[in-house]
């Protein structure tokens, strides 16, 4: 069976439920339980490696960059600009998108995560090497920017290909909770970048941390690259691309066929992808200097705060991502984007005082609302392409909603909140993103496991790959 290359995109239908015809096509995961688990692992630890380099960087932009790297403004203005550099790696993951997920239906998943790992990591170690405007002036805020416009590119890749690598090995009956390995890594890098931080905030003084504490968090990005690379080497390529390969069904300019035959599903994921990072942007970025500057906190109790909702956050997001296995995955992630939405207000009402538990206690419970976005996620962006064309459109989503998502909601809540003086003008901003989000997946449709079956009953029986197990729905005990 081959698919028609020109085929429309995915339209709306009910999703799979248990006892239909497509859930017995897939009975199972098409590959050995050893590499289903090395997938699983590859790709958390990969991305929450990559996201570990992003997320020092974003903490630093609030606390560090401002002083650093452009000293001779005002603090208000410093922050801007800090932001702004923050905002680049946004802008520039649509390169990343581009470039690699195309090459990840072309040449597979495999090889493109090996590259984007590389990227980010070379970035992010050269990002601690850098002298400060004091030491060479002008040129230390160019390549900071260079530097982050790298980072950029290699996260714009790296999300789609990590996504596919555990969505493809697993049972497309568990999409959502197979695929939300991936989506921990945001978290576990946060998790990592911002307790390095708080622990060099504790033990240095602010001159030692600010003068060379902040660069020992990036450099020691050096050995967790390292062992992300030796994790992601060790794994061979998705069931579903070897089925590609072996179907000749790989496309020519997968690119182009997204833009002209699958829009509609293009348009949705774009949509879906907003109000999370608006979210994610407001409650572990804009807290940072919210928290510090208007509540007068130390900075090492604002990243505690911060710390604490991403370690919640390991555990909500696959909880999340299994429970939209169960029961409908629009459903899910609308009433969760509908919450955070409404605890925005709720956030700033609360801590408009000094009192850190507050503070804490209104992160976590922001980062739980994210978590229930987050979570079914990536199995809802990827369920919304063919096979043959999940990794370009899975990565142009992803990076595009981050140029209008992400990237800019730092820089838009400080200008507001500095104009205001109140946080309910950020809160309306996360209100229209949310609203951006609902209507995404109203355009989105739900799963089809039965697009993996055709492709898996012609895949390879490599490496534990078994296509009449894909088939037949019959269960083996190989290990």
């Amino acid at each position: 069976m081959t698919t028609d290359p020109q085929a429309p995109g995915p339209t709306s239908g009910p999703e799979s439920t248990p006892g239909t015809a497509a859930d017995t096509a897939v009975d199972t995961a098409p590959v050995s339980r050893r590499s289903l688990a090395k997938a699983f692992t590859a790709s958390l630890t990969g991305t929450s490696l990559e996201w570990y380099d992003f997320a020092v960087y974003s903490a630093a932009s609030a606390v560090v960059f401002p002083v650093v790297f452009f000293p001779a403004s005002d603090p208000y203005t410093a922050t801007i600009l800090a932001f702004s550099t923050y905002a680049v790696g946004y802008v520039s993951r649509p390169v990343g998108g581009f470039v690699f997920g195309r090459l990840g239906d072309k040449i597979g998943r495999k090889p493109v995560l090996v590259t984007t790992l590389l990227i980010i990591g070379l970035a992010t170690f050269l990002i601690g090497l850098l002298p400060s405007y004091a030491t060479i002036g002008l040129a230390a805020p160019i390549l900071l920017v260079l530097l982050r416009f790298a980072q950029g590119v290699g996260v714009g890749g790296e999300w789609g290909g990590a996504v596919l690598l555990s969505s493809e090995f697993g049972d497309p009956r568990r999409r959502g909770f197979w695929s939300s390995a991936a989506q921990v890594g945001p978290p576990a890098g946060n998790l990592l970048a911002n307790g390095a931080l708080a622990v060099l905030t504790a033990v240095l003084t602010e001159e030692a941390f600010l003068d060379w504490g902040w660069r020992v968090a990036f450099l020691a990005s050096a050995v967790l690259v390292g062992f992300g690379l030796w994790i992601r080497l060790k794994l061979e390529d998705t069931p579903v691309f070897q089925a590609l390969e072996a179907r000749g069904d790989a496309p020519a300019a997968p690119v182009r066929e997204v833009f002209t035959t699958q829009l509609r599903p293009l348009i949705a994921a774009i949509l879906s992808r907003i109000g999370p990072d608006v979210t994610y942007a407001l409650f572990t970025v804009f807290t940072l200097t919210y928290g510090t500057v208007t509540l007068g906190l130390e900075r090492s109790q604002v990243l505690v705060a911060v710390l604490i909702g991403s370690a919640f956050q390991l555990a909500c997001i696959p909880l999340a991502g299994a429970l939209s296995d169960r029961i409908n995955r629009r459903l899910l992630y609308a009433v969760a984007a509908v919450g955070a939405a409404i605890w925005a207000y709720v956030f700033f009402a609360i801590t408009d005082g000094s009192s850190t538990v507050v503070l804490t206690i209104g992160i976590v419970l922001a980062l739980v609302f994210h978590s229930f976005m987050y979570g079914p996620q990536a199995a809802f962006i990827v369920e919304q392409f063919s096979p043959r064309l999940r990794s370009t459109g899975s990565s142009l989503a992803y990076t595009i909603a981050g140029v209008f998502g992400g990237a800019i909601a730092p820089l838009m809540f400080t200008i507001i909140f500095e104009e205001t003086g109140s946080g309910l003008g950020v809160a309306i901003y996360l209100t229209v993103a949310v609203a951006l989000t609902l209507v995404g997946l109203a355009l989105g449709r739900d799963s089809n496991v039965q697009e993996d079956a055709d492709y898996l009953a012609d895949a390879p029986a490599t490496d534990g790959v078994d296509a009449t197990r894909a088939s037949s729905g019959t269960t083996s005990s190989s290990d």
